[in-house]
C-alpha cells in the first residue's frame, strides 16, 4: 500500500502552454508558461481577468509532467498573481531542481522573500492608471 501525503501542495492552474517569451531579458525565447489561477488585484487594464477564478487543481508532479512534455528549457510561472497561491514557491523550487531556467512574473503586491534565489523575478509594478498603485511593495 502506498502512503498518500495529505499536505502535498496543489495549485489552481488556468493553463499551461508553449509560446515565445514577450517580456524581459528572454524575449523571443520559446518558453512554457504556467498560468496560475487567482489574483488579489483588479488592475483596470488587466489582460488576464479570465484567470481570476476557476482553473484545474493539479499536484506539483502533474504540473511538472505537463511542463516536461514541451521539451523546452525555459519556464515562466505567471498569473493572475502566482504568489497568491501558497504552493507557488514549492513549484518554483521543483522546476529549478529539475534543471529548467525559471522566471516568475509577479505584480509587486506580494512578498517575494520565499522565492528560490535561482528564479528570475520579473516584477510588474503597478502604475497609477492601474488603480492598484498603492499595493506596490517597494521593500
Amino acid at each position: 500500500m502506498s502512503a498518500v501525503i495529505q499536505d502535498a501542495p496543489r495549485l489552481r492552474v488556468t493553463e499551461i502552454f508553449l509560446s515565445l517569451q514577450g517580456e524581459s531579458a528572454t524575449v523571443g525565447v520559446p518558453t512554457v508558461f504556467v498560468r496560475l489561477t487567482g489574483c488579489p488585484l483588479r488592475c483596470t487594464y488587466c489582460d488576464t481577468a479570465y484567470a481570476f477564478r476557476g482553473g484545474e487543481s493539479l499536484s506539483l508532479d502533474e504540473v511538472v509532467a505537463q511542463v516536461a512534455a514541451f521539451e523546452t528549457p525555459h519556464v515562466t510561472v505567471t498569473g493572475g498573481e502566482p504568489l497568491a497561491q501558497p504552493g507557488c514557491p514549492a513549484l518554483l523550487e521543483r522546476l529549478c531542481d529539475a534543471g529548467w531556467r525559471v522566471s516568475l512574473e509577479t505584480g509587486g503586491a506580494l512578498d517575494i522573500g520565499g522565492v528560490d534565489a535561482r528564479v528570475t523575478t520579473v516584477m510588474d509594478l503597478k502604475t497609477p492608471g492601474s488603480g492598484e498603485a498603492d499595493r506596490n511593495r517597494y521593500a
